[in-house]
């Protein structure tokens, strides 16, 4: 086989340069963010769009699987969680909601609104509230990408049912005016809380991660906040009396006033839905 022939086979396989084929980075783009942009940074190709199969889309959401969740980079924590590690289980903590509380829920809903509320992610990356992006821009990406995603891709699919599903449990969840929004909201930094205790619990105690309690504080149904209740309780017996940042305190547990004002400018839109 000649070397040119061997290149080929080898970027065909995703072994070309050295390169992992396991990683699919966050895209970084230059100038106006748009869904084409990122488009083009595609490796293995673009989708097709305006087929009658799902494929391409299925495609597409192999990204979810693979790219990390961005928070626990700053860290040190580089195989972390993946986008679609954090739905998967926010599906199934749904599925333990107290019974008076469930009673009140869609949950079949519930259930599908945590696997696609972060779903506009595989293009636009995990945008975190220290990374400068304004919320009016993160917003936009967001629902760029998501009627790239429901009509570009899926609006001929199953004559556009799906894609027109997707898009509209997607909105609920942005729009967060409903009982079953505001139960994903809440699950969204239960997850969290859960992956911080668990991390820090790994790390030995060498790695302090208390700013993430901050969103505790941000947590609206009272059932759900037992149970964040009972994370936090489950982190002060972990440390032990051994000092340790208190998000959940704001600047008075630690957090410096800069990332405060971030985390409050990252969540304010929540807060006044």
């Amino acid at each position: 086989m000649s070397p040119a022939a061997s290149d080929r086979g080898a970027a065909a396989n995703g072994t070309a340069h050295n390169v992992d084929p396991g990683i699919v980075p966050s895209p970084k783009i230059s100038g106006e963010w748009t869904v084409d942009k990122v488009l083009d940074t595609i490796t293995v190709g673009k989708p097709v769009e305006g087929l009658t199969s799902p494929v391409p889309y299925f495609h597409l959401l192999e990204r979810l699987k693979t790219m990390k969740r961005e928070g626990w980079r700053r860290f040190g924590i580089e195989r972390g969680e993946s986008i679609a590690d954090h739905m998967y289980r926010m599906s199934l903590m749904t599925m333990l909601a107290p019974p008076a509380l469930a009673a009140k829920l869609d949950m079949p809903k519930c259930m599908k609104m945590c696997l696609i509320h972060d779903m506009a992610e595989s293009l636009v990356g995990d945008i975190t509230p220290v990374d400068g992006v304004a919320k009016p821009e993160k917003s936009r990406r967001e629902a760029s990408t998501m009627d790239y995603i429901t009509q570009r891709l899926l609006g001929k699919v199953n004559g556009s049912v799906t894609g027109a599903e997707i898009s509209a449990i997607w909105q609920e969840y942005e729009d967060s005016q409903t009982l079953e929004s505001h139960f994903v909201h809440d699950i969204d930094k239960m997850e969290l809380l859960l992956q911080m205790v668990e991390y820090e619990k790994r790390g030995g105690g060498k790695l302090d991660l208390g700013e993430f309690a901050y969103v505790a504080t941000k947590i609206v149904l009272d059932e759900v906040k037992s149970w964040a209740d009972e994370i936090l309780a489950e982190r002060e017996a972990f440390w032990n009396g051994q000092a340790h940042v208190h998000g959940e305190a704001g600047v008075d547990g630690g957090v410096k006033p800069e990332k405060k004002e971030m985390q409050d400018e990252y969540y304010n839109k929540e807060s006044k839905n």
